[in-house]
């Protein structure tokens, strides 16, 4: 068992940027210490480990952000805007006018990713994402810090990402906008978060709640068949099956198994998309990520109902692979991203 696993290190070392590796491997690492076998979590330790960095309402890189707490539900959401569309005040938690008269600035609702378990919106990681989101998509970025499990499972997560596409929509400083001025609102998220934008999408479809367009980072679906790519990437590249387990057990409600509606979306279980219209997607599928046949599964689903969808297929490409523009799939995601946009 330990060759097996000194030969994955040794390959993913080769195959992924050694920056890029080693802030996996920790997180991994940390990971694997925070998770207990009866499925309680090590919170306190968590909250220890997760470097987290403030709102900074000094523009750093053309970018500031400040937190702003919804009184309705206690939801926080960190707020990024570029500096010059609006000048914040000290002690000033929102500003009063609208993003802008005379063009359209995207508003991109933001759900980081840690499967559901992890990670929040001030994580340093996460933070440093958002501000290059608002920088490359010439954006305004809304950050959600939902409620993780297993303190709070399904749907928590769900109703703390439609709570803030509502809150959005709310408010007036995010409009933008000549003649139509309103706020134009995209989803987006990564791992757990690509799961949350796409269970907010479609309640906003049924709803009648405008979301122009759904972006997914490797999302988190699975279910209780094992696919190809599952078996054949167990372990090599950062994460295992037995890992992903423990999330859902996390998460989905007790006594539950991974084809609830939550996890396999086009499963025995879930809800029928037909009659539906789904905003525009961009689904973004790391080949080295064990989860790849669900995520390809995902894009085949939305195309059987009719949906528009695109996917963007990054052969040699690991989960994580975003958070440092140490190779040719960062730039490539962020060419893609604004190019579904501003399209």
């Amino acid at each position: 068992m330990a060759a097996s696993s000194e030969v994955n290190v040794n390959e993913s070392k080769r195959v992924v940027p050694l920056n890029t590796w080693i802030l996996i491997s920790n997180f991994k690492l940390a990971y694997t210490m925070l998770r207990r076998p009866d499925g309680t979590f090590n919170r306190d330790l968590n909250e220890y480990l997760d470097r987290k960095v403030p709102a900074n309402a000094i523009p750093v890189d053309g970018v500031y952000s400040f937190d702003v707490v919804d009184r309705a539900t206690g939801l926080l959401n960190r707020v990024y805007l570029t500096a010059g569309e609006n000048t914040p005040q000290w002690g000033i938690m929102e500003v009063d006018k609208p993003l802008s008269t005379t063009e359209i600035v995207p508003v991109i609702l933001f759900f980081h990713g840690g499967s559901f378990v992890h990670s929040s919106a001030n994580s340093a990681i996460y933070d440093t994402f958002c501000r290059r989101l608002v920088t490359t998509c010439k954006a305004a970025v809304v950050s959600v810090n939902y409620r993780r499990s297993p303190e709070h499972r399904y749907p928590c997560a769900y109703d703390d990402g439609w709570a803030a596409l509502k809150w959005v929509h709310s408010k007036s400083w995010l409009k933008s906008g000549e003649k139509d001025s309103k706020v134009h609102v995209y989803l987006a998220g990564d791992s757990s978060g690509g799961n949350i934008a796409h269970h907010v999408a479609v309640r906003a479809a049924e709803e009648g709640v405008e979301v122009l367009g759904n972006i997914l980072l490797h999302p988190l679906f699975g279910g209780e068949e094992r696919t190809e790519s599952e078996k054949k990437l167990d372990g090599k590249y950062f994460v295992r099956i037995q890992d992903r387990d423990w999330y859902w057990r996390a998460y989905l409600p007790e006594g539950e198994d991974r084809d609830h509606p939550a996890c396999n979306v086009f499963g025995p279980r879930s809800r029928s998309l037909e009659g539906l219209k789904l905003p525009k997607s961009l689904v973004v599928v790391a080949g080295l990520d064990l989860l790849q046949d669900w995520q390809s599964g995902y894009v085949d689903g939305l195309k059987k109902f009719g949906q528009d969808v695109k996917l963007l297929f990054l052969e040699k490409a690991t989960i994580g692979f975003y958070f440092l523009p140490n190779n040719e799939h960062f730039h490539c995601l962020m060419d893609e991203m604004r190019s579904f946009i501003e399209s």
